[in-house]
């Protein structure tokens, strides 16, 4: 998300009667972007990582942990440095949707030498170290997805009420006062889509059922007709968009490596969203999930009854299976488009106004389908807007479509290149293991590229793996689609020496050209059936000029992630989970109390500042300063 500017935002009632406006001249400025763009070739690769942070304070004298309102308060300072020196800086910092969140990314840039992995983590570590040194003594900076008793009662400090009965989310938990102040757009997008689905936003998340477990989980149901009496209820956008992710976007040398990697990391994307589960508890209750993802899917659904099917068809043009937050729905290439099993959903004037301006059929479905959605935010001053330079109202469409890939053209007048945007991950606590998911994927697109792999799956079994990827233990327990011949006729000999498989120049209806897998068997390999992930990596890395200190960052690294596949290192939510389980206050009732959270917290700060460690969360990380356990009554959880 780029610096906010300030501007009069409209109204649902006014948004919605320049909808088609907002449409007609997104699809007229994409067009005008392609023709310009299209041939653009040479850039090379440079990629960088997004990291969502949550502001904590502690209130040691009461054993409390709350969200800290202070995000705009903050960023106003850390904004300064990039205002004055935009190409100075280390580190960039914007808004997210709540008060209580930061987002950091790297100042520039990192390219194609394997030597950046060495500087990956030092600058995660620069971001953080920014934000202390702004943060008051009993305030902390974390890298956590999800806080776990947002929406209780006093969760914020400044304290906070909701307000049912006005307002812009009209939540019974989640108070309009922690949603970002510093720019009207996020409560303006949580009016709009609420008002555009025409009631409240709904998740219910099934409770995890312990032997003292009480249905009702509590009063919710009483209060709206929505709330399931045996789920954990939320009804505001806050709920998914104040959870924090991990991001990567990757610069391609041309549009069609765009295309290819957009396809290629799609299978990947649930594979890493189960690895890097780090959400189990949700408004003080321990869900059976493990994932942020259909949370946030939910929390921004403005569909209307009518498009999620409940009601005929009358106001509405389409009944749409998804949420604007969701999987993709089909792939770009054309290596890709035998596996789109699912119906398209488009505005065939939209489409056929794209091929007729010399878009393929695979992307103009592709951008059709994504201007199904109505704009849900608009601002007075972007209504008219020069559609040979300007792209805001592609950009409007195309950026609240927030999908597991994003597909994303050169911005006007820039250096920059096509791009593709990796959108699963939740963020990990610690720097080292974020810069290990990070160099890990980044590794896969190298290796995808060289080996010329194809990964591709039906995308009707990338969604079953969605699905899958968010149940309670997915990463050891579950089994997902994965192709099982992955070289292709022009991979190099190295790549299916790695393999030891045949060529894939078959057709996607051979079943057994797609197996169920562990998230291990896919990373770490399966013997005889499948050669792994990270084999692949090494076998890559085995073939190119590594320094001995670029090699030692990289295996560090990887070692990490065969130890978390394989379940020897735990996820961050399967280990959240065992700490309140194991914790002495908790009661076997799915309750998380402000102690437990409090102690929670406080063990995830230790260990995020390398105080103590934690084997069974961390691995061998030598990020860690020492080799303190934590308190011995939980000894057994870590």
């Amino acid at each position: 998300m780029g610096l906010l500017t300030e501007g009069s935002p409209l109204s649902w009632e006014e948004t919605k009667k320049l909808a088609q406006h907002v449409r007609e001249h997104g699809i007229i400025q994409f067009i005008n972007l392609f023709k310009r763009l299209r041939d653009r070739e040479g850039d090379v690769l440079k990629w960088g990582d997004e990291v969502e942070y949550i502001i904590v304070k502690f209130f040691d004298d009461k054993k409390q942990a709350k969200v800290s309102l202070r995000g705009h308060e903050l960023l106003l300072k850390l904004n300064e440095k990039e205002l004055a020196d935009p190409d100075g800086v280390k580190s960039l910092w914007r808004p997210e949707y709540a008060a209580y969140m930061i987002e950091g990314t790297p100042g520039k840039p990192y390219g194609g030498l394997l030597a950046h992995f060495n500087i990956v983590e030092a600058n995660m570590r620069h971001r953080r170290e920014e934000v202390s040194e702004l943060l008051k003594p009993d305030e902390r900076v974390m890298s956590i997805t999800s806080f776990p008793r947002l929406g209780c009662e006093d969760f914020s400090d400044p304290p906070a009420k909701p307000t049912p009965n006005e307002g812009a989310t009209r939540s019974l938990f989640f108070p309009d006062e922690v949603i970002f102040p510093g720019h009207p757009r996020f409560k303006n997008l949580s009016r709009n889509i609420r008002e555009r689905r025409g009631e409240k936003v709904a998740i219910n998340l099934p409770i995890f059922r312990d032997k003292n477990t009480k249905i009702p989980v509590d009063d919710s149901f009483k209060h709206s007709k929505a709330a399931l009496p045996d789920h954990v209820y939320l009804d505001a956008m806050g709920f998914g968009m104040g959870c924090c992710c991990l991001q990567l976007t990757f610069q391609a040398c041309n549009i069609q490596e765009a295309r290819t990697l957009y396809d290629q990391l799609t299978p990947l994307c649930p594979v890493m969203l189960a690895f890097t589960a780090a959400s189990p508890i949700h408004r003080g209750f321990l869900t059976d999930v493990d994932c942020r993802w259909n949370i946030i899917s939910g929390s921004v659904d403005c569909r209307t009854e009518e498009e999620r099917g409940l009601k005929p068809l009358k106001e509405n043009k389409f009944v749409i299976k998804k949420s604007r937050y969701d999987s993709i729905d089909s792939y770009l290439s054309p290596q890709g488009e035998k596996y789109n099993d699912i119906p398209l959903l488009y505005n065939e004037e939209d489409y056929k106004k794209l091929v007729d301006n010399g878009i393929d059929h695979l992307l103009a479905g592709h951008i059709a389908h994504l201007f199904i959605r109505d704009t849900v935010s608009l601002f007075s001053e972007k209504i008219h807007q020069n559609d040979e330079e300007d792209t805001d109202h592609f950009e409007n469409i195309q950026s609240t479509n927030w999908q597991t890939m994003r597909f994303k053209p050169p911005p006007p007048n820039s250096t920059i290149g096509w791009r593709v945007e990796f959108r699963p991950c939740e963020v990990q606590i610690t720097d080292f293991e974020n810069a290990a998911v990070v160099c890990f994927v980044v590794l896969l697109t190298r290796v995808i590229l060289s080996y010329q792999l194809n990964f591709l799956i039906p995308i009707s079994k990338v969604d079953e793996n969605m699905q899958k990827a968010q149940m309670r233990g997915a990463s050891m327990e579950q089994k997902f689609w994965f192709r099982k011949d992955i070289t292709t006729q022009i991979s190099p000999p190295e790549a299916n020496e790695c393999c030891k498989t045949g060529s894939t120049n078959c057709e996607p209806q051979k079943c057994d050209m797609f197996v169920q897998m562990t998230v291990n068997e896919i990373i770490n390999g399966k013997e005889g059936e499948f050669p792994g992930l990270i084999p692949l990596i090494n076998s890559y890395l085995s073939n190119m000029d590594v320094d001995a200190d670029t090699h030692c960052t990289i295996q560090q690294y990887l070692k990490f992630i065969q130890r978390r596949a394989s379940g020897e290192i735990l996820t961050t939510a399967s280990w959240i989970r065992k700490f309140v389980m194991e914790h002495p206050d908790y009661k076997q009732d799915s309750i998380v109390s402000e102690k437990i959270n409090y102690d929670l917290l406080k063990t995830l700060e230790d260990i995020q500042s390398g105080e103590k460690y934690c084997p069974l969360l961390l691995g061998q990380s030598t990020m860690s300063k020492t080799k303190e356990t934590v308190p011995s009554a939980l000894k057994e959880g870590c």
